[in-house]
């Protein structure tokens, strides 16, 4: 680099200073990322994903009962399309007989 009288030279402010190998390095103990204890991993809100038959089982009951009484009643369910299969969720469905239980009943 050749500099002219005058010409004004600008540093960044690094200079090139060599680092020690235990700088450059992680110890060996680095455990990596993990969730902190006040911090757990979030649940699955909805469980497992359950069929007619399955969530009809799990309620003690017919796919027929579930289809005509549960549904109407408010039963969570998702509907995979238009005209697709009913898809239900182990902890909505848990969940919900429990707030029916606590109301006296289904």
């Amino acid at each position: 680099m050749t500099t002219e009288p005058n010409s004004e030279v600008r540093k960044a402010g690094f200079e090139s200073v060599e680092k020690s190998a235990d700088l450059l390095s992680f110890a060996p103990d680095f455990p990596g990322q993990s969730y902190p204890q006040h911090c757990p991993p979030p649940d699955d809100q909805l469980g497992e994903p359950l069929s007619i038959r399955e969530a009809a089982k799990l309620l003690g009951c017919s796919p027929w009962t579930v289809r005509h009484s549960y549904l109407p009643k408010g039963l969570p369910h998702l509907r995979s399309g238009p005209l697709g299969k009913l898809i239900f969720y182990r902890t909505q469905v848990v969940r919900w007989i429990l707030h029916y239980q606590r109301k006296g009943g289904m």
